[in-house]
């Protein structure tokens, strides 16, 4: 069986969805919609899709689809989303999930009252090297986690205009944190600002939790000229090194330096094959719209410590979470 897919938003990160699934056997991209109807006009194109549109609408009642995948500008998620989960489809959707807590909590409420479940867009959680790294965590392979450090850096990417560096990039370390010590935080410290760009394009947040023995440190920036996506795990045994790009992975312990042999694989690949997996079997993806939710609640928590230059107790219980 192949499910009908549409994909919203076609600029560079929504061309690689279409290139992806039209690669995935279980999958058929029926078509394409963005505000620039050359542009969805020239990847419909290059792809193979049979239809583009202008207007969402056109698409959602002119198509028969079973799911659509949304890579808009984030102030444009919630809107979208809310409107394909009440024409009754299921949606992905790119981080962040929307561009505030307000706006996620509408896509949730919409997806439970239609019945329909949200996927989110955090592929680092399909990198192989996290999930070889998670793995080995599991395991017990560096005993009781204590601390994370992900390092997030490199150029600004003209792509993005309408979120600073907090929502784009340390996003990922937000949601990777919850993955990797299997709780929430309680509260943030961060500092950061704007030195050339319009948003925030730089912070470093220290992330704590409820038992107060374990500590996170997100640092992200759009200054550096050298691109560098990493994090280190340290656990009272041994530390894990991981880097995202290279998918390399290294295991320290006392006497033992490991470095497993890991095939590089494409994560949206491994992302969007899951959504698909997930509707094809009716199973709760991996990373849904909860994990969206607290992912822009603690992005939120580090843009007003940074305001307020003071530690901000982070509360889901607020958002009935």
């Amino acid at each position: 069986m192949k499910l009908k897919i549409g994909v919203v938003g076609v600029g560079f990160w929504g061309s690689n969805h279409v290139r992806v699934l039209r690669e995935l056997e279980s999958a058929e991209v029926k078509a394409v919609c963005d505000i620039d109807l050359e542009k969805a006009k020239y990847v419909a194109k290059k792809f193979g899709v049979p239809n583009y549109y202008q207007n969402l609408d056109d698409m959602l009642n002119k198509e028969e689809l079973d799911a659509v995948t949304v890579c808009t500008p984030s102030v444009s998620h919630a809107e979208i989303t809310v409107r394909i989960l009440e024409s009754g489809l299921n949606v992905f959707v790119e981080k962040p999930l929307a561009s505030n807590p307000d706006g996620c909590l509408k896509i949730i409420d919409a997806a439970r009252s239609n019945n329909r479940f949200v996927m989110t867009g955090f592929i680092e959680r399909f990198n192989p090297a996290v999930s070889k790294a998670i793995e080995l965590l599991r395991a017990g392979e560096i005993g009781e986690v204590i601390m994370s450090h992900g390092r997030r850096i490199g150029w600004w990417p003209q792509r993005i205009g309408d979120v600073g560096v907090v929502k784009d990039t340390a996003i990922h370390d937000i949601d990777l944190t919850r993955y990797i010590f299997g709780q929430e935080p309680a509260g943030v410290y961060a500092r950061g600002g704007s030195l050339r760009h319009r948003f925030e394009d730089h912070v470093q947040a220290i992330m704590t939790f409820e038992d107060e023995l374990r500590v996170a440190f997100i640092e992200a920036n759009w200054l550096t000229p050298r691109k560098k996506r990493e994090m280190l795990i340290t656990g009272n045994e041994g530390v894990i090194s991981i880097q995202f790009l290279t998918q390399v992975i290294s295991l320290e312990k006392a006497d033992v330096v490991i470095e497993p042999i890991l095939k590089w694989k494409e994560p949206l690949r491994i992302e969007l094959s899951h959504f698909i997996e997930s509707l094809l079997s009716r199973k709760k993806p991996l990373v849904d719209a909860i994990d969206g939710t607290k992912a822009v609640i603690i992005a939120e928590s580090i843009l007003e410590s940074m305001k307020k230059n003071r530690p901000i107790e982070i509360d889901f219980k607020r958002f009935g979470l």
